[in-house]
């Protein structure tokens, strides 16, 4: 797979970079579990919850797992069940478009050491300002070619750009193999045993408002990134409706789509990554 370097407009690739690490658009508060920070939230967004009233129950007992310490949000009691609580209050409100992002999933919450300490539904996650981890694969084809794929229109986040021919989160009951192994058959319908010579690139970090919520949610995401050769004959097929479809396309192609910013941030830098070798 290993393939000559290629050159990218350095100005274009500045700007990706500034892209993928943006502070939130207006001032966060930590959300805190103990002396742990699990988050970020604005401010107005669980104010809004506490303002809610006892009438109803999700939002009645969100206000008894939140503190308002004025300078930092606490969350109180046991971690998962707390955050959990408050998500389905969010999504009783619909804050952050949280109704659209959700998907009875739950995604772990690590501490500064990498521990799982909580898990959360996946739908809240921005809202909160929790990190997240991804997965994402890059398809080598022969001839120097790489298979791709556009998002579907209906994605709650920036659809129709293109990505890597796979890109999912990993949820609190994958570790990273398992969730790449998932993820690769629901979105490009292939085994990880179709392909040959799997071998983990790297990883990127994205830093950045999430652009579904206007800002009000803020996007932590830690990507470790995968490449292999998709073998000649063997072809993707979505599984999960998720993908509009799939193109297997040159490197002259690809740069000139990369320079194109039809990509997402995460994918833009895992490719860059790939490229550059």
């Amino acid at each position: 797979m290993a393939e000559r370097p290629i050159d990218l407009d350095s100005s274009w690739l500045a700007r990706l970079r500034d892209r993928a690490l943006q502070p939130p658009c207006r001032p966060r508060l930590p959300l805190l579990w103990g002396k742990q920070v699990m988050g970020s939230v604005e401010p107005g967004v669980l104010q809004a919850l506490c303002r809610q009233g006892p009438t109803v129950h999700a939002l009645a007992m969100a206000q008894g797992c939140l503190q308002d310490m004025g300078t930092h949000w606490l969350v109180t009691g046991d971690a998962t069940e707390s955050l959990n609580l408050i998500a389905r209050a969010l999504h009783h409100v619909d804050a952050a478009r949280v109704r659209a992002q959700w998907r009875d999933e739950q995604l772990a919450v690590h501490d500064g050491a990498g521990q799982e300490i909580a898990r959360v539904e996946r739908g809240a996650v921005r809202a909160l300002g929790i990190a997240t981890r991804a997965v994402h694969l890059v398809g080598h084809a022969p001839h120097q070619h790489m298979w791709i794929q556009q998002r579907a229109w209906s994605k709650a986040t920036e659809p129709g750009l293109w990505d890597t021919l796979m890109g999912g989160m990993v949820s609190a009951q994958d570790t990273l193999e398992s969730a790449l192994q998932r993820e690769t058959w629901e979105e490009a319908g292939l085994r990880l045993e179709q392909v040959q010579g799997l071998r983990r690139g790297g990883e990127i970090l994205v830093q950045r408002p999430n652009g579904a919520d206007d800002g009000v949610g803020y996007m932590v995401e830690q990507t470790y990134w995968y490449e292999a050769l998709v073998p000649q004959g063997v072809v993707p097929c979505n599984q999960d409706g998720e993908v509009a479809q799939f193109a297997c396309v040159s490197r002259d192609e690809l740069l000139h789509m990369l320079h194109g910013n039809v990509f997402t941030t995460e994918a833009a830098l895992v490719l860059v990554r790939c490229l550059q070798g």
